[in-house]
């Protein structure tokens, strides 16, 4: 392990969310070492909870504040910031269709038709 541990180094995990702060990344690392003892893993996991809420609360309400500045002089970065707290939706197509009877069709070359 030693040996691993020199030559690989470890690597600094990051924010998956724009709102995760330094603090909650500590505590969520605190949280994994913490696994063996449940009671200690709780109480960590409630602190990391309600953390992160507080955090993204406060990371939404200043998007907000920067939306209704800019809303009149800066329509596109309205938008960007918008999409950004929203998030950008995609929606994938199932590749079936139902038939005028209620069948549903999965094959390509029955759909074509």
């Amino acid at each position: 392990m030693e040996a691993a541990t020199e030559v690989i180094p470890k690597v600094k995990r990051k924010a998956k969310q724009k709102w995760m702060t330094e603090e909650i990344l500590n505590m969520m690392e605190e949280r994994r070492c913490a696994k063996g003892n449940k009671e200690k893993y709780e109480q960590i996991h409630k602190k990391v909870q309600e953390k992160s809420n507080m955090s993204k609360e406060n990371w939404i309400n200043e998007k907000c504040k920067e939306i209704e500045q800019q809303r009149k002089h800066a329509p596109q970065t309205t938008y960007r910031n918008i999409e950004e707290i929203t998030g950008k939706r995609t929606f994938l197509s199932t590749g079936c269709l139902k038939a005028m009877n209620g069948n549903i069709i999965i094959d390509k070359e029955k759909i074509l038709e």
